[in-house]
């Protein structure tokens, strides 16, 4: 016969196993994290305008 194809709760839901440990951002940082890549963009975009 075949395999059970069995889809119980997945253990692994709540982890990123593709991201290693230490790229990780815990969620209360997610916002800080996001105002310092905006920022980022931000001042890029206004060196490439001055060009």
């Amino acid at each position: 016969m075949g395999r059970d194809n069995k889809q119980g709760k997945s253990k692994n839901k709540d982890s990123l196993p593709q991201t290693p440990k230490n790229l990780k951002i815990n969620p209360s940082d997610v916002r800080e994290e996001f105002a310092k890549e905006f920022e980022e963009l931000e001042k890029t975009n206004q060196k490439a305008k001055k060009k």
